[in-house]
């Protein structure tokens, strides 16, 4: 949404630029319908790609971050987001409905921690045991496990293989919970932090009361 409205605010600073360049180069200067409407898609690009840019940096540095950090991150989301959507083909065509749970919470799991860290690109140091190594665990042994499932006769072996597979997945689902958490883990002690400020203050009133009716 965020990104919608400000596409919309770019579109809309490079129409009054296309503008008012046109109303210059044709009354101002003096030039041709045709080369003020030239001038006005130049004028009008420069500025959409301008606004772009300084909405760009403003973000990278709000983060606390440098160029080239959010664009090493953002290769890194990139091959994550196409790994999440593996991960989510597989464990859709597992159609057991003891597993379905289990599914639903991994995929879940998996996107909030990618949405926190497409919101905060900062949080992906925070989250680099997912991104470098249990997603892509998971989107293996998923892949796996959905094609193993799928097999319409089941040797002894691979019986054995679809459970010992889904003993592991159990594990790393617990395991990017923790990447979660571990992501969160800021957020929780500031949350702590106001609650112990809010009691505080609220303390600090009730005795301001009783001394106030004694």
């Amino acid at each position: 949404m965020k990104a919608f409205f400000q596409f919309i605010v770019q579109s809309i600073l490079a129409f009054l630029a296309m503008v008012v360049t046109w109303l210059i180069s044709f009354l101002a200067m003096e030039q041709t319908f045709f080369l003020s409407s030239l001038f006005a898609l130049f004028g009008g690009g420069v500025v959409f790609i301008a606004v772009k840019e300084i909405s760009h940096t403003r973000f990278v540095r709000r983060n606390g971050l440098t160029r080239r950090e959010y664009k090493y991150i953002g290769k890194n989301l990139k091959e994550a987001k196409d790994k999440i959507s593996r991960l989510q083909r597989a464990l859709m065509s597992v159609r057991r409905i003891d597993q379905a749970k289990q599914n639903l919470e991994i995929i879940r799991t998996v996107k909030k921690i990618y949405m926190n860290t497409k919101k905060e690109p900062k949080r992906f140091y925070k989250a680099e045991g997912f991104y470098y190594d249990h997603l892509d665990s998971l989107v293996e042994l998923t892949e796996k496990y959905a094609f193993l499932s799928s097999q319409p006769t089941k040797s002894k072996e691979i019986q054995d293989s679809l459970r010992d597979t889904r003993i592991t997945l159990i594990g790393l689902k617990e395991s990017v919970k923790k990447d979660l958490y571990i992501m969160l883990d800021d957020d929780v002690d500031t949350l702590h932090f106001e609650i112990d400020v809010a009691k505080n203050s609220i303390n600090r009133m009730k005795k301001n009361d009783r001394r106030m009716f004694k």
